[in-house]
């Protein structure tokens, strides 16, 4: 496995970011874009298989090596959607790809529905919108985000005495994965504290959305995408386990490519991050 790549920091006007980039200076332009509480190793697999492609793969805010928001600040979609687009503003980028996983993908979705002029395509991992609520469940999703928020400052991350029971504790987290992919993610996702190590990301990542788009919502986003969408679909994944997929993806020009694999297919092994370099790198280069 090949992980060469060039470790850069992002001055932003209102936040400081962390990325890896990958590929010749003029390549196609591509943002990356990783899953809650993942971080860029996510595409280190990946991205040294996608030739001729200028990727820069983000720490979003409060993941990896990039800030945390200020205090009173929070980690809403739409403001990941403004980072990147400031990302993009940094390189000089008008058009530019993005390659989304899990979150991710979200937040890729949302910016090419909002700004469709300003994406080229897009192309997601086993992701497409977020989780909805509908009206009538406003008042006690802020409810349990107000509790969580108050509860936060007694709220202690946990420490690992050594690297690989982090590992083991990542192989059964959230979209889990296998050890080598844990490993990755741990490799930059860790810090050394006293009594051994803990996650570098920040604990208002855990807390409840305090508003969630409705499912009318979410899908206006996804029928104002213009540009070329090519969905990999995990076979074993988080999105393939939804009932309401084919609903989802019913009158939509997405170009859905199953294939075997769990959530963080890409990452979990060599053959499958090759399964997704075969169907992205074609996509992400065509005229």
């Amino acid at each position: 496995m090949t992980l060469a790549f060039e470790e850069v920091r992002l001055t932003l006007p209102h936040i400081e970011l962390a990325a890896h980039l990958y590929g010749p200076a003029d390549g196609e332009p591509v943002i990356a874009l990783h899953g809650w509480l993942d971080n860029a190793n996510s595409f280190a697999r990946l991205a040294p298989r996608l030739e001729g492609v200028r990727i820069v793969a983000l720490d979003f805010a409060g993941h990896g090596h990039s800030a945390h928001r200020p205090v009173g600040a929070g980690y809403a979609l739409w403001d990941y959607v403004h980072d990147v687009l400031q990302v993009a503003e940094q390189f000089g980028w008008q058009r530019f790809s993005l390659l989304g996983h899990s979150m991710g993908a979200i937040v890729s979705v949302m910016l090419a529905g909002a700004l469709p002029e300003r994406v080229t395509r897009l192309a997601l991992i086993d992701g497409l919108i977020p989780y909805t609520g509908e009206a009538d469940t406003a008042p006690q999703k802020l409810a349990e985000a107000l509790t969580a928020q108050m509860a936060l400052a007694g709220k202690r991350k946990p420490v690992y005495a050594a690297f690989e029971r982090a590992v083991e504790a990542r192989m059964r987290g959230v979209g889990a994965v296998s050890r080598e992919a844990a490993e990755l993610l741990a490799q930059r996702g860790l810090m050394p504290v006293a009594g051994g190590y803990t996650w570098r990301t920040d604990n208002r990542l855990t807390l409840p959305s305090p508003l969630r788009l409705t499912q009318a919502h979410a899908m206006a986003f996804v029928r104002r995408l213009a540009c070329p969408v090519q969905l990999v679909l995990a076979e074993q994944g988080m999105l393939a386990a939804q009932p309401s997929l084919a609903a989802l993806l019913a009158d939509t020009p997405i170009d859905v490519r199953r294939v075997p694999g769990g959530h963080h297919l890409h990452l979990d092994d060599e053959a499958g991050a090759q399964r997704v370099a075969d169907c992205f790198k074609p996509f992400l280069l065509a005229p």
